[in-house]
């Protein structure tokens, strides 16, 4: 087991793509996600744990998706599936209310914004590495939209870089059951340092000021990543 220290002044909260369309009822996005967002409490999960982190002092990092702007994606080479189709549903397009900020999980006053990806990791082609590593920031809770996409390909790009990253694998959804699952127990523990849950992770934030630390030791329940996993397959 290896044990991990947080504390307020190296950690970072970064959300993932909160605008309506990925996280309000009648978003484009959210439809194809509620299910399964239901289903593991995802809303209130991010309110508790949003708010816990806040009140610890940490750090809010917004890491936003391309907000559509027209047919962005016309004179480019290289388009995949994904981009295609986001762009012909012009996702969280400007000017829209599905890409305006959610009103309880988007960006507060304090909170930084990072430049807008335009693929899934929130690192690539944008400013968050700089604005994280000029905040003193080492350390990642990764929560948001989607598991299997943003979530996952943010924090792994975040590991590359040498972040200790941390998924909360009810803070987020998936398309379906099946994705949620693979993100958290097949590709999550080749890349996460800590694979945890909302009550966990609170729980962990909740014992920050009780000595002068300032921190908490992980334990097993709490640092799970490595669990029945073999680097070698």
């Amino acid at each position: 087991m290896t044990t991990g220290i947080y504390t307020p002044d190296e950690t970072g909260l970064l959300i993932i793509d909160p605008y309506n369309d990925f996280m309000s009822e009648g978003g484009k996005l959210y439809d194809q996600l509620k299910e399964v967002a239901e289903s593991v409490g995802f809303q209130e999960n991010m309110r508790r744990l949003i708010e816990v982190v806040r009140g610890a002092g940490v750090k809010v990092f917004i890491v936003p998706h391309h907000r559509a702007r027209g047919a962005d994606l016309a004179a480019w080479r290289h388009v995949n599936v994904s981009q295609r189709i986001a762009d012909e549903m012009q996702l969280a397009a400007c000017g829209t209310w599905g890409g305006e900020w959610h009103s309880e999980f988007g960006p507060q006053p304090g909170d930084v914004i990072a430049q807008e990806h335009w693929g899934q990791s929130g690192f690539a082609n944008t400013d968050l590495d700089v604005l994280l590593k000029q905040h003193g920031i080492s350390k990642v809770i990764i929560v948001g939209m989607a598991a299997h996409t943003c979530v996952e390909s943010t924090a792994r790009f975040a590991m590359e870089l040498g972040y200790h990253v941390t998924l909360v694998k009810d803070a987020t959804s998936a398309y379906n059951p099946e994705s949620l699952r693979v993100a958290h127990e097949i590709t999550g523990p080749t890349y996460a340092h800590n694979i945890t849950t909302t009550d966990c992770f609170v729980g962990e934030l909740a014992e920050w000021e009780s000595g002068d630390l300032f921190g908490i030791e992980q334990t097993m329940l709490c640092t799970n990543a490595g669990r029945n996993h073999d680097p070698g397959k």
